[in-house]
C-alpha cells in the first residue's frame, strides 16, 4: 500500500470543496473496519485513505497552511499506513467515567503488547508503537501494527478466510471475529 503523497495533500480552500463527499466516504469506509474488542476497546483499521482523511482534517483543524507543519502531519500519519504484508490499527481504550477509565490505565499497563490477529488458524502477534509509553500505565490510544506471515498473507488473499483479533491481557480479555465485510476491506488494501 503506498503511503501519502505530498500531491494528494489539498489546500484548505480546496478541500472545502470536497470535504462532504470524501468525509462521507470514509465514514463508510471506517464503518468495515471498526470492530469492537470486547466492551471498552474498538479498533479501527487504517489505510492510506483513512491516513488521508486524517491528515486533511487535521490540517482544517489546525489551520495548517506552513510547508513544514505540514509535512510534520503527513509523517507523523504516514506511519499508520500498513506495509504491504501487514495489517495496521489503532485501537481506543474506552471507559466513560473519568475514575474508571484512570484505574483501568493503570491496570491495563502493557497491554500494547498483547493483542493478536489470527488468521486461517495462525496466531500473529501485534508489533506496537512503544514511543511515550510508560511501564506503570498504558495510554487511551494505542497505534499498532500486525506483521503478517507468507501464509496468512496468503490466506487473506484468497478469500473465504477467518479473520480473528483478540487481546490477552489479565485485566482485560477478548476475541472477535471479523465480519465479512471487514476482511474484505482489508483484503482490498492488499490488491
Amino acid at each position: 500500500m503506498s503511503l501519502v503523497s505530498r500531491g494528494e495533500i489539498l489546500g484548505l480552500a480546496e478541500y472545502e470543496q470536497i470535504r462532504e463527499p470524501f468525509r462521507r466516504r470514509i465514514i463508510a469506509l471506517k464503518q468495515a473496519r471498526r470492530v469492537a474488542l470486547g466492551p471498552n476497546m474498538t479498533v479501527l483499521f487504517e489505510n492510506h485513505d483513512t491516513a488521508l482523511f486524517q491528515i486533511q482534517e487535521m490540517l482544517r483543524t489546525e489551520r495548517i497552511t506552513a510547508e513544514k507543519a505540514l509535512l510534520h502531519e503527513l509523517e507523523t500519519y504516514n506511519e499508520l499506513v500498513p506495509s504491504s504484508s501487514e495489517l495496521s490499527a489503532t485501537i481506543f481504550i474506552e471507559y466513560p467515567e473519568r475514575d474508571s477509565r484512570e484505574r483501568m490505565l493503570v491496570a491495563l499497563a502493557g497491554v500494547e503488547s498483547a493483542f493478536y490477529v489470527r488468521i486461517a488458524g495462525e496466531r500473529l502477534p501485534v508489533t506496537p508503537d512503544l514511543r511515550g509509553t510508560d511501564s506503570s500505565r498504558t495510554m487511551a490510544v494505542q497505534y499498532v501494527k500486525f506483521p503478517l506471515s507468507a501464509a496468512a498473507e496468503a490466506a487473506l488473499r484468497a478469500g473465504n478466510v477467518e479473520l480473528s483479533l483478540g487481546v490477552e491481557h489479565d485485566a482485560y480479555r477478548a476475541e472477535v471475529v471479523l465480519t465479512e465485510a471487514t476482511v474484505q476491506s482489508l483484503r482490498d488494501d492488499l490488491a
